[in-house]
């Protein structure tokens, strides 16, 4: 049955996936992105492309309404919107871990105050967050960016309670290594050749550029069609892992103790420092 489906983050990487996936699959499809001009590949293939900066709260309330007043009903909403600070806990400035948590959860999570209304209404719908398993796992110079996903996980976790009553499901997405040019869009701080850091930034920087050699990542289609599986199934699961090293990482960081952890991520920055 064909859904009204909103996608934030729709002008690149899995948000983009998961639009034309949609739109294929005959669904209506609003794509979400700062940038119209981003998504006019979206709309040639029969989306429909809404300018929303998810950090604007007035803008995200009032688009979301004109969406609302144009279809009726919200069937999903798709939070993909989010990018990723890397550096020393130390030599990230307070502005940017802000910025990081305002993308990442707080805008996220006025897009969705935005559709629980309707969705109330309606009772029936289904939020997808696009975690990562970043949102479970961990590792050097990722605190900001690993902070707001697992701040996300028990967002969503909670959510999924408050929402129960009204036939709304609320869905994870642990997306693993994917080929959506992260580490060239991150706002990092691995280049300052004066820190302190330097030689685990370097081993961090040559870790991330080795996951965007051929076989290393998964493309953004193989989110895309978790993604649509989760809006099929009548019930669905609360997590799906998908992706290159997804569920592989997962399960080490389930068996493995923190110090085992710890000594697993440490041994890969020595040998990756030879």
């Amino acid at each position: 049955m064909k859904k009204i489906i909103i996608i934030t983050g729709a002008s690149s990487g899995i948000g983009k996936a998961t639009a034309l996936q949609l739109i294929k699959e005959g669904h209506t499809v609003y794509g979400v992105a700062r940038r119209l001009e981003h998504m006019k590949e979206l709309v040639a293939a029969g989306g429909k492309a809404i300018e929303i900066d998810v950090t604007d709260h007035n803008q995200v309330h009032s688009q979301i309404k004109k969406i609302i007043e144009a279809e009726g009903k919200i069937d999903v909403l798709v939070n993909n919107a989010g990018y990723a600070v890397y550096g020393p806990i130390e030599e990230v400035s307070y502005e940017q871990a802000k910025r990081q948590f305002d993308v990442n959860l707080f805008g996220l999570a006025e897009v969705t105050k935005a559709v629980l209304p309707i969705m109330r209404n309606q009772q029936s719908g289904s939020i997808i967050n696009v975690s990562s398993i970043g949102g479970k796992v961990y590792g050097p110079l990722g605190a900001w960016y690993n902070a707001s996903k697992f701040a996300l996980e028990g967002w969503s976790d909670c959510l999924r309670l408050d929402v129960n009553q009204f036939g709304i499901k609320v869905i994870v997405i642990q997306p693993g290594v994917i080929n959506t040019g992260f580490a060239k869009a991150m706002d990092h701080h691995l280049e300052d050749s004066n820190s302190p850091y330097k030689e685990l930034k370097q081993i961090v920087a040559k870790m991330m550029q080795n996951t965007s050699k051929p076989g290393q990542y998964s493309e953004p289609s193989v989110i895309a069609k978790t993604i649509s599986k989760a809006i099929k199934s009548k019930k669905p699961k609360t997590r799906y892992a998908a992706g290159k090293m997804a569920r592989q990482t997962l399960l080490a960081r389930k068996l493995l103790s923190d110090k085992a952890f710890d000594k697993m991520f440490l041994n890969m920055v020595k040998n990756y420092g030879k």
